[in-house]
């Protein structure tokens, strides 16, 4: 089935071009015409009702009623009658007979959001639900039936909650029949300004002002923070934006005025005795990208000195003072030596050359000399060029050659790297690459 989803974010107004947001989109999408219960997962503020009313929209019960029910909201002693009704005198206070959600949106489309705080007992009774339609009311004997589909959310971990004893293990997979992960903000960095632009020009058109817009400074910031309230914290702080700043165009510096906590920058914090040793203003994963440069740079010194030595060895080449090659031993690791065709001595450089020459004297009186080239003292024109030692031009080069090792998958290269994938990622755009 072909899914248009362009077509589907401009009806439902999704903002984000993210894979990620792209790829929960496309699931919601195809088992909407499905009766499968379904599990909305993601942080608290990404959007997961959005997603269930996407999914009812495009069902066959799209012309029956949606409801959305926070099970957190609801106090425990009356969420079954809230959900399932309750007869006339049932409890104190049930002065008359009520209908539960269940009943009263036969055959529509019931989300339950926060599904984890619901109670051990009303989880029995959803889970009666899911299998075989039938409920009872609080205080009734009668079964009744009902034909709605339930669509669940939850920001926590059930699996971890299920092996607290907190949440049913049968209800737990009857409602994972389809699972949907709503990813967080900061995991997709390039629609963090897109909905900003959104949140600001949607204000500007309901007070009739003149949207905000942030400098390129500002925007960095943007897309740095960690974004802890999601979606629901950018729009809070669009609309902030919006009505404090004296200027439509908006720097990083006032935008840390309205927010404070934007330019925290919320990273893991190093013991003092992992960081005491450290120099100022160089952080740990340049550090190691420091290193894993140094470590290549002299496996290819070592590796040429092995090329260097083989040269000499197997093309007869004549060397006027052995003793300036003594450091281009070749190491008993090195790639090259390991994977020579011919066994190199275990002997000092120096002395193999020493024999060699003297073996070569008897036939060099009738060797005839060969000049490839007529330059003084026999030596070719050469350039030296100077190795860069710039770290940010290093940094720069290994980072490119972990994207082109892993194809461009920034994650696969971050790991390859032993940093990050939001320092990968700033990296990059700091670079430009």
């Amino acid at each position: 089935m072909e899914i248009n989803l362009q077509a589907i974010k401009q009806r439902f107004g999704i903002i984000g071009r993210s894979p990620l947001l792209d790829r929960a989109l496309g699931t919601a999408v195809r088992v909407a015409n499905t009766d499968l219960s379904v599990l909305i997962t993601g942080e608290s503020g990404v959007g997961k009702e959005v997603f269930s009313k996407i999914i009812h929209a495009l069902s066959a019960r799209k012309h029956n009623n949606f409801i959305a029910i926070n099970c957190g909201a609801i106090p425990e002693g009356t969420i079954n009658s809230e959900l399932f009704g309750h007869e006339k005198g049932a409890f104190t206070g049930a002065t008359s007979e009520r209908k539960g959600y269940f009943e009263s949106y036969d055959g529509g489309t019931i989300f339950l959001d926060e599904i984890g705080e619901m109670p051990l007992d009303t989880q029995a009774f959803l889970l009666r639900v899911l299998e075989t339609g039938e409920f009872i009311r609080v205080g009734a004997s009668k079964v009744q039936k009902t034909d709605v589909r339930i669509i669940a959310a939850t920001n926590a971990d059930l699996f971890e909650q299920v092996k607290k004893g907190k949440f049913r293990e049968d209800l737990y997979y009857r409602l994972n029949t389809v699972p949907i992960n709503v990813p967080a903000l900061r995991d997709r960095p390039e629609d963090i300004y897109m909905l900003f632009r959104k949140f600001a020009v949607d204000f500007a058109e309901k007070y009739r002002t003149t949207p905000i817009q942030l400098d390129e400074r500002a925007q960095m910031v943007l897309e740095s923070y960690s974004w802890p309230g999601n979606v629901r914290e950018l729009k809070n702080i669009a609309e902030q934006a919006s009505v404090l700043a004296e200027d439509k165009l908006v720097t990083a510096e006032q935008l840390s005025r309205y927010v404070p906590q934007i330019l925290k920058r919320n990273l893991p914090m190093i013991p003092e005795s992992a960081n005491s040793n450290h120099d100022d203003g160089v952080t740990m994963q340049e550090r190691e990208i420091f290193y894993k440069l140094m470590v290549d740079m002299k496996n290819d010194l070592n590796d040429l000195k092995a090329l260097v030595f083989e040269l000499i060895r197997n093309n007869d080449l004549r060397v006027p003072n052995p003793q300036d090659i003594h450091s281009l031993r070749a190491p008993e690791n090195s790639p090259r030596q390991q994977s020579a065709k011919v066994p190199v001595p275990h002997k000092d450089v120096t002395d193999f050359l020493s024999e060699y020459h003297e073996g070569q004297e008897e036939e060099e009186s009738h060797r005839p000399i060969i000049l490839h080239r007529d330059e003084p003292d026999g030596f070719s024109p050469s350039e030296e060029v100077e190795e860069s030692l710039s770290l940010e031009e290093n940094e720069k080069e290994l980072i490119q050659k972990a994207l082109k090792k892993h194809n461009g998958r920034r994650k696969e290269a971050a790991q390859d790297l032993g940093i990050s994938e939001r320092t990968l990622y700033r990296k990059i755009k700091q670079y430009e690459l």
